[in-house]
């Protein structure tokens, strides 16, 4: 179940066939997704509540050809390993893995390992891998260390360029947002063909926001669905806890566009717009970090028997200045709506000590909606 489903349209732009980061060209995503036990929580054993998610920027064939990349923090209480490369090189040089924030680590180096296998065993070439995280850890055993090398494999080799899996999938399995369910979502743009023709795709892992914040399309959702209506899975449990709207949101945005790394910089910033439409504020305790790349150039690929030298030389093409606006729409509300998707595709979960994260429900959201002349 999607926004559009429901009657709810977001923005004024195009989405493209699936509505969907994949539908950029060779672009490609997968998911693991990892539940386990429930009850009481038992620190390495459960419940197990989280995953791992892949986005893959070419076709399988090529999926280690370097594309141009640019990244945005709005606020840095998160991780997205490999930036300093990024706004070094302005290239992404891997695919984006996304994952709970205690299982960055693992997910890196079997990122690490997939690069090295792809190489001869003589290969002394080096790896930088973009993983991100937020924290699933009202839900999920996250001091259990439960997401693998093998869980990071099997979304590798999974990824296809068809539909998402949205909700409770992947790295977003055990995630709230807003004070409900959340988890993964993703939505797309195409701009007119005056200004192109390309398309700009968004996914997110989304585990951020007060209830009181939602907005849907200008709604006050949050409001009109409050936690007297709908509870709140934060309260007392054992531990530290943080609190409501204290979670984090990782943006993953591409294009086909012939963009360069300073365009993709200046693309991955608006994110940040289409996270404050749905009601996100970026606060001190949260990770809002962006990442967007663009495939619309193609890059050398890293040394290899079939290529032991790179070109010295390479042609590139930019897109002029006078069409980056429509880009910069597209981008703001494709995560706007991938947002959105995320809380409509989120279902119920209870995860450890019987905690539960409400899913948005849709009844109601339609009601809402209506109200505010809003729903299809």
């Amino acid at each position: 179940m999607r926004a559009r489903d429901l009657g709810i349209t977001i923005g004024i732009g195009t989405p493209g066939v699936l509505n969907a980061i994949t539908d950029v060209p060779g672009v490609r995503v997968g998911h693991t997704t990892l539940v386990e036990g429930d009850g009481p929580l038992r620190v390495g054993h459960g419940p197990v509540r989280t995953g791992v998610t892949v986005v893959v920027p070419r076709e399988a064939e090529r999926w280690r050809e370097p594309v141009f990349a640019g990244c945005h923090r709005l606020n840095g209480n998160g991780e997205l390993t490999g930036l300093e490369w990024v706004r070094e090189s302005g290239q992404l040089t891997t695919p984006v893995a996304i994952t709970n924030t205690h299982s960055v680590g693992v997910v890196r180096d079997a990122l690490v390992a997939a690069s090295v296998e792809a190489d001869s065993p003589e290969s002394s070439w080096w790896s930088l891998p973009v993983v991100g995280e937020t924290y699933d850890g009202r839900l999920n055993d996250i001091n259990g260390f439960h997401v693998r090398a093998e869980h990071l494999r099997a979304a590798l080799d999974g990824a296809s360029a068809g539909p998402v899996a949205e909700g409770n999938v992947g790295g977003g399995t055990g995630m709230v947002c807003h004070e409900f369910k959340g988890g993964f979502g993703t939505a797309s743009r195409i701009v007119d063909a005056r200004a192109g023709g390309f398309t700009v795709g968004a996914l997110v892992q989304a585990n951020h926001g007060r209830r009181e914040w939602l907005r849907v399309d200008g709604v006050p959702v949050g409001r009109e669905i409050g936690v007297d209506v709908v509870p709140s899975p934060y309260g007392p449990v054992p531990g530290h806890q943080p609190a409501p709207g204290s979670g984090s949101i990782i943006v993953v945005l591409a294009t086909d566009a012939p963009l360069l790394p300073h365009h993709c910089e200046r693309l991955a910033q608006r994110a940040g717009l289409g996270l404050a439409r749905a009601g996100g504020t970026g606060g001190h305790t949260s990770g809002d970090l962006f990442i967007a790349f663009a495939t619309g150039n193609r890059l050398p690929m890293p040394t290899s028997p079939e290529h032991p030298e790179p070109p010295l030389v390479y042609e590139v093409r930019a897109l002029a200045d006078g069409g980056i606006d429509a880009l910069f729409n597209a981008a703001i509300e494709a995560t706007e709506e991938a947002i959105v998707n995320a809380l409509v595709a989120a279902e119920t979960m209870t995860g450890r000590d019987g905690i539960t994260a409400y899913a948005l429900p849709h009844e109601r959201l339609r009601e809402v909606m209506a109200r505010y002349g809003r729903a299809g």
